[in-house]
C-alpha cells in the first residue's frame, strides 16, 4: 500500500483564492490588510524566508512594509519599533522575524505585540484564546497543518491523535486544535516511555520534533494518517544512504545537489499510513499561506469589515 499524498502545494493554491477574493471585498470597502515585517540583522535563512512572505503579500494584494534594523538593535529600540507599529492603523499584521540577536529579549518583544496584531499567534494572549476556544488568531504551523486535514477530508472527531513535540509554537497548539475538533490526543515528547507503542495507536500522527526520520515506519498504523512537520537539512552521504535506501532517485538528487530535506518521520513511512504530508511540499507551504490568512483575519476583525462566504470553511481552522 502506498499512502495518498496530501500536497501542500495544492491546498494552499485553494486558500490563496479564498484569500484573493476576500481581499477584494475588503479594498472595495476601503480597507487594505497590511502586514509589517521586521527582520533584524542579515541572517541568510531570514532573509529568504521574509522575501517569501513579501511575495506571497504582492500575490494577495496586502500591504506590506519591511524594517531591517541591524544586528547591533537593542531591546528598547526593538521595543518601540514594534510600539510604532502597533500604533499604526495601516498596519493589521506585526510579524517579527525569528530568531532576534542574543543581546535581545525575544520574549519580551513578542509580548510587545498588540495581541489584534499578533499574525504569527505566539502571543500569551492568542495562547489563551486557543485555550479557551475563543476566536483569535492562531500559530500558523498548526492552523495550516488543521486545513490539510479538513480540506483533505480526513476524519477528526473521535480519533486518536498523537503530537510528536510540545513546543509553545507547534506542538502544544496543534494538541489544543485537535481537541477542539474533538479528537482524543496525546502528547508525547523526548520523556515519553514506550513511544513506538503510542504512536501505533494513533489514526492521526503529527511529528513536530526536528529530528530527521525520527519515526519509523513500523511504528504508523496501516491506514493512519501522518502529517510531517519536520524540515530538516540532510548533507550526511551515509545519514542520506541510511533514510532513502528505497527511493533511488531522491538519493541520486542528493548525491548531485549534496543535500536533501528529510521530515521527522522516516520516508519508508509512505508504505505504511493511509495518507502522508511529503518533506518537502506539504506542511511547509502552509505556515506562509495561513500568516496571510492571519493577516486579512486580523483587518477583518480590528476593523470589523465584510467578509465573503468562500473563505468560511479557511475561517474554521484559525
Amino acid at each position: 500500500m502506498t499512502a495518498r499524498i496530501l500536497d501542500g502545494l495544492k491546498i494552499r493554491d485553494e486558500i490563496f483564492a479564498e484569500l484573493k477574493d476576500e481581499v477584494r471585498l475588503l479594498t472595495s470597502a476601503g480597507v487594505q490588510p497590511g502586514l509589517a515585517a521586521v527582520l533584524v540583522g542579515d541572517n541568510s535563512a531570514s532573509q529568504l524566508y521574509v522575501k517569501s512572505k513579501i511575495a506571497a503579500c504582492e500575490q494577495l494584494g496586502l500591504a506590506s512594509a519591511l524594517l531591517t534594523p541591524p544586528a547591533s538593535v537593542t531591546t528598547l529600540e526593538m521595543l518601540a519599533i514594534v510600539e510604532d507599529l502597533n500604533r499604526d492603523n495601516n498596519v493589521d499584521g506585526i510579524l517579527v522575524q525569528l530568531p532576534l540577536p542574543p543581546q535581545v529579549d525575544a520574549k519580551r518583544i513578542l509580548e510587545a505585540v498588540d495581541p489584534a496584531k499578533d499574525v504569527d499567534g505566539f502571543h500569551p494572549v492568542s495562547l489563551g484564546r486557543l485555550v479557551s476556544g475563543r476566536p483569535g488568531l492562531v500559530a500558523c504551523t498548526p492552523a495550516g497543518c488543521m486545513e490539510i486535514l479538513r480540506r483533505s477530508n480526513i476524519p477528526i472527531e473521535g480519533a486518536n491523535a498523537v503530537v510528536l513535540g510540545r513546543s509553545d509554537i507547534v506542538g502544544k497548539p496543534m494538541a489544543l486544535l485537535l481537541m477542539h475538533a474533538n479528537a482524543t490526543v496525546t502528547i508525547c515528547h523526548s520523556k515519553t516511555r514506550d513511544l513506538p507503542d503510542i504512536v501505533r495507536r494513533a489514526d492521526i500522527a503529527v511529528a513536530a520534533m526536528g529530528k530527521a526520520g525520527f519515526v519509523q515506519a513500523d511504528w504508523v498504523k496501516p491506514g493512519a494518517t501522518v502529517i510531517d512537520v519536520g524540515t530538516n537539512t540532510i548533507k550526511d552521504p551515509s545519514e542520506a544512504e541510511r533514510l532513502l535506501r528505497n527511493f533511488p532517485a531522491r538519493l541520486e538528487k542528493f548525491r548531485t545537489k549534496g543535500s536533501v530535506l528529510i521530515g521527522d518521520v522516516h520516508p519508508d513511512a509512505v508504505n505504511t499510513a493511509g495518507a502522508i504530508t511529503p518533506v518537502p511540499g506539504g506542511v511547509g507551504p502552509m505556515t506562509i499561506t495561513m500568516l496571510m490568512s492571519n493577516t486579512v483575519k486580523a483587518a477583518r476583525l480590528r476593523r470589523a469589515s465584510p467578509r465573503v462566504s468562500a473563505t468560511q470553511s479557511t475561517a474554521s481552522a484559525r
